[in-house]
């Protein structure tokens, strides 16, 4: 699950950030109120995702987070996405990858008398690695992108967090990752699961 993330403002991000105020795109953008160049992201944001562009070069473009729909679709599972409605399409031909420094979970507590309820809150990353990139899907709606972010099963050291965590790939992979024309199953095995986590007070 990912329902929040956190871009820093250190000089990778940053750069990142400058591409994305470049981009023809935002001029477009219905709600500038809603851009996230740093800070913590939440459905509904406008935020920098990396994505192939006309020419199949790697860019940094504006995205809104959330498919549209009954309710806003902020995640799909990588172990169904390609035979799912809302994301087939996607899964095959539109992959992007959302630079992050960390993304927030909550813990998931199971009381005495079997019900779940949230506990505390916590920041994750991938251990060793400069940011954290969630791997995701995007699209097109009225003419403007808007991404979800792929989720997995969690690595053992936060599964007392959550049964799921979004699906995380080293840096070096996300040029591929995002290619039109590679298969998106083929990633599946190399993504990041070892995570650092904390508490947030």
């Amino acid at each position: 699950m990912c329902c929040r993330y956190w871009a820093d403002e250190s000089p990778e991000i940053r750069e990142i950030a400058e591409q994305m105020n470049n981009s023809p795109l935002l001029k477009r953008w219905p709600e500038p109120q809603r851009i996230r160049r740093f800070g913590e992201v939440r459905p509904g944001d406008t935020a920098a995702v990396i994505a192939p562009d006309r020419r199949g070069k790697q860019a940094v473009f504006p995205m809104k987070w959330g498919f549209p729909g009954k309710n806003l679709l902020l995640n799909a599972r990588s172990e169904t996405a390609a035979v799912r409605p809302a994301f087939r399409e996607s899964w095959e031909k539109r992959r992007c990858a959302v630079p992050a420094s960390w993304y927030f979970e909550w813990e998931h507590v199971t009381g005495p008398d079997g019900k779940k309820r949230t506990g505390d809150k916590y920041r994750l990353w991938p251990r060793g690695e400069r940011l954290t990139w969630l791997c995701g899907l995007y699209r097109a709606e009225e003419g403007l992108p808007v991404f979800v972010i792929l989720t997995r099963e969690p690595g053992e050291s936060i599964r007392f967090l959550h049964d799921r965590m979004p699906l995380i790939l080293p840096e070096h992979l996300v040029s591929k990752w995002i290619r039109p024309d590679a298969r998106p199953e083929d990633f599946l095995e190399s993504a990041i699961t070892e995570m650092d986590f904390e508490r947030v007070i």
